[in-house]
Order: structure tokens, then sequence, then C-alpha cells
């Protein structure tokens, strides 16, 4: 199924992924904030908001290697909330760019390990001009999921509008911390 639930030395570690408006940022505030974890915001929004060009191969790199730097500044905190993942970088650069760089394929086994929440494409799209893929997140959650399993990565889906996509996700947390 979606957990092993052997490795509990990964358990306060949480990427919260998905395709776009499935409400990841709001539901890592939510956890942080619920936990007394940490949240650490989407960095790939920051960089997009700061630039003055359309993203290029270079720039998503950077979104890419920033992202890990996070990751490894974060690691041994008691419990972190990422907004996003390794993952949704490599299926991104596969989209837009047809190739994945190789350090970020090397990086993804280490750095990416920790538990998922794989936030399902069941709420109403919601405009934002850093989104491009409004009739495709179906596809893409396909796409991180296959990419979750062949990583080898524990991961749980997160459905739900509203209070109960928190709900399920606590209910999820609850039972990965007390294993």
């Amino acid at each position: 199924m979606e957990k092993n639930m052997a490795d509990n030395s990964l358990n306060h570690l949480f990427f919260i992924t998905g395709a776009e408006s499935t409400g990841k940022s709001t539901l890592t505030g939510e956890l942080a904030a619920r936990y007394g974890g940490i949240g650490i915001p989407e960095y790939a929004r920051t960089y997009l908001e700061s630039i003055d060009h359309h993203y290029t191969y270079k720039d998503v790199e950077a979104i890419a290697r920033h992202q890990i730097g996070l990751i490894n500044e974060n690691r041994t905190n008691p419990l972190v909330f990422f907004d996003t993942c390794l993952i949704n970088l490599k299926v991104w650069f596969r989209e837009v760019f047809h190739t994945i760089p190789d350090w970020l394929n090397e990086a993804i086994p280490t750095a990416g390990k920790g538990i998922y929440l794989l936030c399902q494409p069941d709420l109403p799209w919601q405009y934002d001009p850093l989104r491009e893929n409004p009739h495709r997140r179906e596809y893409f959650s396909q796409q991180y999921e296959q990419e979750l399993k062949a990583a080898g990565f524990d991961y749980f889906r997160v459905a739900g509008s509203g209070n109960s996509r928190v709900e399920n996700a606590i209910e999820i947390i609850d039972r990965v911390l007390i294993c």
C-alpha cells in the first residue's frame, strides 16, 4: 500500500506534495501550527516571485539546490513540514525541460527521505499567476505517486476539503508519530 512504517527515525520529516492548487501551503501551515513544528514554505514560489523573467532551467536548478539545502538544514529538527519536495522538482524538470539533472536524481534517495503526504487534486483549482497546469492536476498527481513509489518513499494520500482534509492529514501524522 502506501506506507510501511519501517523506519521511525524519519518520522519527524514530512513533505507535503501534490499537483498545484491542492492545498499544500495551507496544509503545511496548519500542520506545523497544530504540532508545534517548523513549516518550511515553498522556496520555488519565493524565488519565482523575485525574478523578472520567465524561469529557465538554471532557475529551476537554483530552486532545487536551495531546496536540498533547506532539507539538510532542517533534518535534525524535531518536527518539520515542507511545502513541496524534490520529487515535485524532478517532475517539473522532466515536464518542462525534458531532462533531469543527474545530481538531482542522485540527491533524491538521501535528501528526500521522510514521510510524504500526497495531496489529491480534489479541491477546486484556484488561479495564481505562478500556476501553469489547471487541467493536468490528475496527471501530475499520478506522476508524483509513481516517483514516490519508484524512490521507495513512504507516502499517504490526503483528500477532502476544508477541515476534513486537515483532519485526514492529522490522522495520518498521528499514526506515523505513534509507530
